[in-house]
């Protein structure tokens, strides 16, 4: 297995290095203890976009793992004052920082500082634009793995929402697909769905009803009330009426159909606190497996 010097994408992640990290994770929520793998190392959590779970769960990981963590705020940056994205990273990594987890609005950014980054610095993207959120579609994976088993293959996995803008949907694509998932099924209004070629092999449809039935897994994604104002859905109660997932729905899917939501939710408009909340919600474990794979991440990354 090749030595990852960062972790950026999930998009030909090689099968062994994507299970491996799953396969550690899973370790830690079996009682594995960390034993402060990153003593000493310095990781700075560089959020050029606002956050709160992605941020805390990784802030936790990196504490878990005994390393000394270091928080950015661009609101409160020199960014403000006209620093470059690319000036700020190089300081806080000439203080001899190891570690970066960074965040931003622009597609690509991560990467870019990620070719600028001095040998032995790692970055971990915590989501970049429209394009990955690796780490999500990790425990996205684990969470499914826990509940389903290892093999994919016999799976029929289900995205639904507004997949055009979400880079939480383009990682979980892309790590079902290496998984082998039998079928992946992507529902959503047209003006939601990307045409750049993002869905191919995925069965896609605009019937919810229909792609519900005999769904194994049932992944929503959260609808930003901004689509309504840029005129890419009439509202949000019709969303509801016609993409939301209510208890009466959930019963067209598999007996053992389990539901994901990456977060924040909007209840009401892609789900209902009954599902939410119900005996086959997973989200709130999605979160526990967050700060777990994060943990697995940053110690395949630093632990050196």
């Amino acid at each position: 297995m090749t030595e990852m010097k960062h972790l950026l994408t999930l998009d030909k992640l090689p099968r062994a290095e994507l299970e491996s990290v799953l396969d550690r994770a899973q370790a830690f929520a079996d009682g594995a203890q960390a034993r402060d793998a990153l003593a000493g190392v310095a990781v700075c959590t560089l959020f050029f976009e606002p956050s709160t779970r992605t941020r805390l769960s990784f802030q936790l990981a990196a504490q878990r793992l005994g390393a000394h963590v270091l928080n950015f705020d661009a609101s409160t940056s020199s960014t403000t004052k006209g620093e470059t994205d690319l000036d700020t990273f190089r300081t806080i990594e000439a203080m001899g920082v190891r570690g970066f987890v960074i965040r931003h609005k622009v597609d690509g950014a991560v990467e870019a500082l990620a070719n600028a980054a001095m040998p032995g610095v790692a970055l971990l993207n915590a989501g970049d634009g429209r394009s990955a959120h690796p780490t999500q579609g990790l425990l996205d994976m684990l969470t499914l793995r826990q509940a389903k088993g290892r093999d994919f293959s016999k799976l029929k996995v289900l995205i639904v929402g507004d997949v055009k803008h979400s880079r939480v949907a383009r990682s979980d694509l892309h790590a079902l697909r290496t998984l082998g998932t039998g079928e992946v099924r992507v529902c959503g209004p047209a003006s939601l769905l990307p045409d750049d070629g993002t869905l191919r092999g995925c069965v896609v449809t605009q019937d919810f009803d229909a792609a519900l039935e005999g769904a194994d897994a049932v992944m929503m994604l959260r609808i930003q009330r901004e689509r309504m104002e840029d005129g890419l859905i009439a509202s949000l109660d019709e969303y509801h009426r016609d993409f939301g997932l209510t208890a009466s729905r959930l019963r067209r899917a598999a007996p053992e159909a389990v539901v994901m939501h990456p977060g924040p939710m909007n209840r009401g408009v892609e789900i209902t606190d009954e599902v939410a909340d119900g005996p086959q919600s997973l989200i709130l474990r999605q979160v526990s497996n967050g700060v777990l794979v994060r943990m697995a991440a940053l110690e395949m990354l630093l632990a050196r």
